[in-house]
């Protein structure tokens, strides 16, 4: 068996770097001495903010450290013949206008939907020629059902009403992610047009009221409480309950116990693809080809993306503005304004010189919750994984439970707890969550014929290990071998079927591509680190204390652009990069993540 756990960070010879990338970096290769915006890091989402820019003729350049664009969705050709979306491996919240506006189909981009999407086999005792029981959701409501009353009628009946009624609070809060935070800094320190114009931020969260109308405290109760508690007034099957509650802690070092959690529960079911609500799929090629198509959008219309060209720090005049950027190189690249992609730490702690910056503002900085629990691996196998629960046809061919997202030691929701109480003990997890999906199974491009990769998205693994302990390389393996005895108690045969792995612990995250702890979301997705608080209170709206710098990573309050409505802050950019009469009305440009 081959493990690669460390030094990966820079795709094989025979990753796939498709033609037009070549031809736009070879046209765009001599460096300009400046631009109207820079933006640091060429993660999908400041690919996304590059390529609204340059359609709004704002000459942007992109600027990556590592050789390849996309952050952590990338693909990778780790193991020679398969293709490994590496750290991102399914896409859902991708807002739908970017979709349309960047055209991402016309540049490439295909999607396989996934129905059934989730399948939570049993470890069960087999009993003659009985197979353990398994659960298997999709979109058929009346198959839910059927499946559900495996192990409670009553909670058969009881889950439409369910989805319906978090179907509703999707519905009210979705639209918060199409504007921009309540401006807490207008309201308290701006002038009184800043002020006026500051209520308009009010407006998406008027309108959620006005459609949870009186169940608003039950809504409450979602977003503040533990899922558990939430789940428990819903449900009796644990099977269920704690299917339904991986999605309430995935990527978050919590436990279906712990308050606020049924907010990353509903951060994950208000996605969607091609329309279908909820909805999540592996991409074609790969997540690098979402990558890809955004990178072809922005490129399509003039923005120039360089990379292994690292950003050492933030140019700052001797009036306290952003006047661009220096390289790693030396290079001085001179910009009106700057965005950063990078997580609020690099940006603030690392690029920006803190001079001038507020102490206090570096502190809050500084004091952000990053921990991550997730070790990724990802495993190239020569055979499908064979399931008691749902053995494998003749053929050995996809079945529709191939698909799923496949969650392991998820039979219970105690089995969670306690998987969070070892990393709280600063233990890796003795009996992980495991989330195993099979993008090949849709995607037979990735990997040899008659062979797949799988991606391990696991928990709980703590950043530091207890006694001293470090991430080395028998660290990594021996957490790899106790993951894969667990699938093979599920699936007998999947660790002979295994020719690969790579192996991806919080630090390797963090090292590779620059999640700090390790952490998905840059900075936890806890309620006092969200929407008008993200990252810190004051400064939510992807501004800084520092004029002309702006954050649009995945550490903001996520703002997509909408093309087919007046942005006045968009037109304010124009403004400011053509006129010094912006100094008076201090426009701020509105970002993107999705």
């Amino acid at each position: 068996m081959a493990a690669n756990g460390l030094g990966l960070g820079r795709a094989s010879a025979a990753s796939p770097c498709p033609p037009w990338r070549r031809a736009h970096w070879e046209a765009r290769g001599r460096l300009k001495p400046q631009y109207d915006a820079v933006v640091i890091g060429a993660g999908h989402n400041g690919l996304v903010a590059a390529a609204y820019l340059q359609r709004l003729g704002v000459n942007t350049a992109v600027f990556e450290r590592r050789p390849v664009t996309g952050g952590a969705a990338v693909t990778e050709e780790i193991i020679p013949g398969f293709k490994f979306s590496r750290a991102s491996y399914l896409l859902s919240l991708l807002r739908p206008q970017i979709y349309t506006d960047l055209e991402l189909k016309k540049h490439g981009l295909r999607l396989h939907l996934r129905n059934p999407y989730s399948f939570t086999p049993m470890l069960e005792e087999s009993m003659g020629s009985k197979v353990p029981r398994s659960l298997l959701l999709g979109t058929d409501m009346a198959e839910n059902q059927k499946q559900i009353a495996q192990f409670s009628r009553k909670d058969a009946q009881a889950f439409p009403k369910y989805e319906a009624f978090m179907n509703r609070l999707a519905l009210a809060i979705d639209p918060l992610l199409d504007a921009a935070p309540v401006d807490m800094e207008a309201f308290q320190r701006g002038s009184l047009w800043q002020r006026l114009r500051s209520l308009s931020t009010l407006k998406p969260l008027l309108q959620a009221g006005r459609i949870l109308g009186a169940q608003l405290p039950q809504y409450y109760q979602v977003l503040t409480a533990p899922i558990i508690k939430v789940l428990d007034q819903w449900f009796e099957s644990e099977p269920l309950k704690a299917t339904l509650a991986t999605d309430a802690v995935i990527g978050a070092m919590t436990s279906p116990h712990t308050p606020g959690s049924g907010y990353v529960l509903l951060h994950h079911v208000m996605g969607g693809l091609e329309g279908m609500q909820g909805a999540w799929g592996y991409v074609q090629g790969g997540m690098g080809a979402l990558s890809d198509a955004i990178t072809s959008s922005a490129t399509a219309h003039g923005a120039s993306i360089f990379t292994e060209k690292a950003v050492a720090k933030v140019l700052v005049s001797s009036e306290g503005r952003v006047q661009g950027v220096v390289l790693q190189d030396g290079s001085e690249v001179r910009s009106k304004v700057v965005l950063s992609n990078a997580s609020p730490q690099v940006t603030f702690l690392k690029l920006t010189p803190q001079e001038w910056l507020p102490k206090e503002f570096v502190e809050r900085i500084s004091r952000l919750d990053t921990k991550s629990p997730v070790t990724k691996i990802n495993v190239a196998v020569d055979r499908l994984p064979d399931f008691l629960a749902a053995p494998n046809a003749p053929g050995g061919q996809p079945l529709p439970h191939h698909q799923c997202s496949i969650h392991l030691n998820c039979e219970d929701t105690l089995l969670l707890h306690q998987a969070f109480e070892d990393a709280m003990d600063g233990l890796p997890s003795h009996r992980p969550m495991i989330e195993l999906c099979i993008p090949s199974s849709l995607d037979p491009t990735l990997a040899p014929p008659g062979c797949h990769v799988v991606s391990l998205f696991t928990q709980y693994t703590p950043y530091s290990l207890a006694r001293g302990k470090v991430w080395d390389e028998q660290e990594r393996n021996a957490y790899a071998d106790k993951v894969f005895d667990c699938i093979e108690a599920y699936a007998p045969g999947f660790k002979g079927s295994v020719v690969g792995r790579d192996i991806l612990t919080p630090p390797d995250l963090e090292r590779i591509f620059g999640l700090p702890g390790g952490n998905i979301f840059h900075c936890a997705m806890t309620l006092d680190q969200l929407y008008f608080a993200r990252p810190t209170p004051l400064h939510s709206g992807y501004r800084c204390p520092l004029r002309g710098l702006y954050l649009c990573g995945s550490g903001t309050h996520p703002v997509p652009f909408q093309e087919e409505v007046s942005w006045e802050p968009l037109d304010a950019m124009q403004l400011m990069l053509s006129s010094e009469t912006s100094r008076a009305c201090d426009p701020e440009p509105t970002l993107t993540q999705e």
